[in-house]
């Protein structure tokens, strides 16, 4: 299309790039942080951890001044929690806020805005092992004191947080949240009473970030599922619209209304999944409205009715007696991305979300996985990435010229980051980090191709033609 060559965004628009805190910065017993469920990355020997990662612990600063060269005007990035409160006290580590006082200071020095993740993915292991993490409630009060404590120390130098990270993964996964119930039907009560209790913890906190500080912005970040059924047939056709519901819209309901849809309040108690309540929470769910919804999109996933029975052998998320995830053939697929590469499933995703949210929406992650080496002339050559990504950005071109209001894009990651199952094997990053799944090295820094392509596009505010 010759007008995506013209393609030029409004001013202002945030172009980013992201990280968490788990993934990048390594340093796991250092500072005086505390256990995180995530030290103990993905348990399989040959498969690198989160404990030196991709050491941006020791790098930060090079790091920063990558991002300068680069051109970013936001950075996406998480605070490891147990980082700033390391046991089950409550009390802050001065040696924690003072990393993220050097780093936030740091880019606010080179122009640069922080949009600050609280919680992405990585629980404080103390409190898994005091009550539970978020199977209980004594959770939300402790994320809350943590949220009031970030709150206070940067107000006025961090003007937009994220409440939680992709909360449908973050309860799901066991390695994540602590919860490593075996019996199939059990973990799924947990996994909703987890998530009933996140999103309790999540409208304290906007309401909390009200009070500390009226002129931040706060918002949740949402794994949209995009779903297309496998046929026009009309059965096909109700399980996309019901998986959508039961992976996504229960979520940012939850988290933009205060309440769960009809159908997923009607299925979790016809499947004996509805979370225990108190009658207070009402008021809570319904005491606070975020200010934007931050989107991951890698993929769209393709769904059929459901035929026999259901099966336990896949993502929690997908388990359900009312759908069936099948493959979808009109995408090119590659090794890590088997779901295919869609585009366009963007900006369907997007569109739905702001016809039922109707708020400001970023990209908060978007990118292309790629088992990457440094080739015999130094370099990384990632014309798949550029490929991508651009894609990608004229799909949030088209977006902004319909009218949605999409304030930034950040793609999945600064630097190539530790993968929560598959070590450095599946890298995403604009930066390649210099290590093996089993040494280290010095975790050097090389910029590649995309790096300098991505610069060209922030600097001239669109694409290039």
């Amino acid at each position: 299309m010759d007008l995506m060559k013209q393609m030029i965004f409004p001013a202002g628009f945030l172009w980013g790039a992201s990280t968490s805190a788990f993934q990048v910065e390594g340093g796991y017993n250092e500072g005086g942080k505390g256990p995180a469920t995530t030290d103990r990355g993905a348990g399989r020997p040959g498969i690198a951890d989160n404990k030196v990662a991709a050491d941006h612990y020791h790098h930060w600063k090079e790091d920063v001044d990558l991002m300068a060269e680069l051109g970013l005007k936001v950075y996406r990035m998480g605070f490891s929690w147990s980082r700033i409160m390391p046991d089950a006290s409550g009390n802050p580590n001065p040696e924690g806020l003072a990393f993220y006082d050097h780093l936030i200071d740091y880019l606010l020095e080179k122009g640069i805005e922080p949009l600050v993740t609280l919680y992405h993915f990585e629980c404080p292991q103390a409190l898994v092992d005091a009550f539970g993490g978020w199977l209980d409630r004594q959770m939300i009060d402790a994320y809350l004191r943590y949220a009031e404590i970030c709150f206070t120390h940067f107000k006025g130098r961090v003007k937009r947080w994220v409440t939680v990270n992709e909360q449908l993964i973050a309860t799901a996964a066991g390695i994540m949240n602590g919860n490593h119930e075996k019996d199939p039907q059990k973990n799924l009560q947990n996994i909703y009473q987890m998530s009933y209790h996140v999103s309790l913890a999540e409208h304290k906190a906007m309401a909390l970030l009200r009070q500390i500080d009226p002129e931040a912005q706060i918002g949740p970040v949402c794994a949209i599922q995009v779903v297309y059924p496998h046929s026009s047939r009309a059965e096909d056709v109700l399980a996309a619209e019901n998986a959508e519901e039961l992976m996504e819209f229960y979520l940012l309901d939850l988290s933009v209304r205060g309440e769960y849809p009809p159908y997923v309040a009607s299925y979790l108690k016809a499947h004996g999944l509805y979370p225990e309540t108190q009658p207070e929470d009402a008021a809570v769910l319904k005491s606070s409205t975020p200010d934007f919804i931050g989107i991951n999109y890698y993929f769209s996933i393709c769904v059929k009715a459901k035929e026999g029975p259901v099966n336990y052998n896949q993502p929690p998320f997908w388990v359900s007696d009312a759908f069936d995830i099948c493959d979808n053939p009109y995408l090119k697929t590659t090794e890590w991305m088997d779901k295919g590469i869609d585009p366009v499933g963007l900006r369907i995703g997007m569109r739905k979300v702001y016809n039922r949210c109707r708020l400001p929406m970023i990209v908060t992650e978007n990118g292309m996985a790629y088992s990457e080496t440094l080739g015999p002339d130094g370099c990384i050559h990632d014309p798949y990435r550029i490929e991508y990504l651009k894609e990608h950005i004229e799909q949030i071109g088209i977006m902004i010229a319909e009218g949605l209001p999409v304030f930034g894009y950040c793609p999945w990651s600064f630097v190539d980051v530790v993968s929560s199952h598959q070590g450095f094997a599946k890298r995403y990053g604009l930066v390649y980090v210099d290590r093996t799944e089993t040494d280290p090295k010095q975790c050097a820094r090389v910029k590649k191709d995309s790096f300098y392509w991505y610069q060209k596009v922030i600097a001239q505010n669109g694409l290039p033609e």
